[in-house]
């Protein structure tokens, strides 16, 4: 079992609660003028150290928002992205946690939630690639992918639930191969995503007395270290998008802000496929 050994961009401690401390005496405050519509809010950004997950944390610290992010293994990184948050006036934390174990994922959730004082916003982003034919893929393999992108992704919404305020939010990064399997060898990936749409709908319907939305991104090839625009095959899968390229991080973290902000008041258990038309 990991522990949820939390850090802040400036120091870090061996206990969750001696951190949150720590954060809470030296984060920096983050300002409330026009123009940062998030102000006042704080983000849980799960996977947030690099890819997609930073460049949702960085846009939702852009919007106003107190932003805490998880990593599991670059934690190096992850103190990059919170010390950018920081050099722009925003507050930050960052924790390790391990989201397929429930005591490590609540440990992460409550310690956000402490060291902001409220948890208004869930990104639930972190999750694993998987490819292989039918007939090559092992239960190790199969175990692994599922307890990742559904075990976690229900434990972390389960946990964030719990303490997110009225009229909160939780948005899901999906994949547009959970609706088009473009290629042979993405089973295992596009049911593990199919799920997660599941889980949308499912928390949207639970949540909705409390004024809580849940969404989901599915984005389509966006350029990251785990696909890279310039890598094996990506040829192949800009040409699938209508507009012929890959997408960039950033893209997606715009329509994040869009369903974490006041323009997502309305919008609840959709999908929204932000992949330059792959599944059309």
């Amino acid at each position: 079992m990991s522990t949820a050994s939390a850090r802040t961009p400036a120091t870090a401690s061996t206990t969750a609660a001696s951190t949150t401390a720590a954060s809470t005496a030296t984060a920096s405050t983050s300002g409330g003028s026009a123009g940062r519509p998030l102000s006042g809010k704080a983000a849980l950004v799960t996977g947030g150290s690099r890819g997609i997950g930073a460049a949702v944390a960085l846009r939702l610290a852009a919007d106003g928002a107190d932003v805490a992010l998880t990593y599991q293994a670059h934690a190096d990184r992850a103190r990059q992205v919170a010390e950018q948050i920081e050099e722009r006036g925003g507050r930050a934390w960052t924790v390790r946690a391990e989201l397929t174990d429930a005591r490590s994922v609540r440990q992460a959730v409550e310690g956000a939630a402490d060291t902001f004082g409220r948890l208004d916003i869930l990104v639930n982003n972190a999750g694993t690639g998987a490819q292989g034919l039918l007939e090559t893929v092992g239960t190790e393999e199969l175990d692994r992918v599922l307890e990742v992108n559904v075990r976690g992704a229900y434990l972390v919404a389960q946990a964030a639930a719990a303490r997110l305020s009225e009229g909160g939010r939780i948005v899901t990064i999906g994949s547009c191969v959970a609706s088009h399997v473009p290629f042979p060898g993405m089973t295992l990936y596009a049911m593990s995503k199919a799920a997660v749409l599941g889980l949308t709908k499912g928390l949207a319907r639970e949540l909705a007395p409390r004024g809580i939305t849940v969404n989901q991104v599915d984005p389509g090839p966006v350029d990251t270290d785990m696909n890279p625009a310039d890598g094996e095959g990506a040829e192949a899968q800009a040409a699938l998008t209508l507009l012929g390229r890959y997408g960039r991080p950033e893209e997606v973290a715009d329509s994040v802000a869009h369903l974490a902000g006041d323009g997502g008041r309305w919008i609840t258990g959709a999908s929204l496929a932000v992949d330059g038309g792959f599944a059309a």
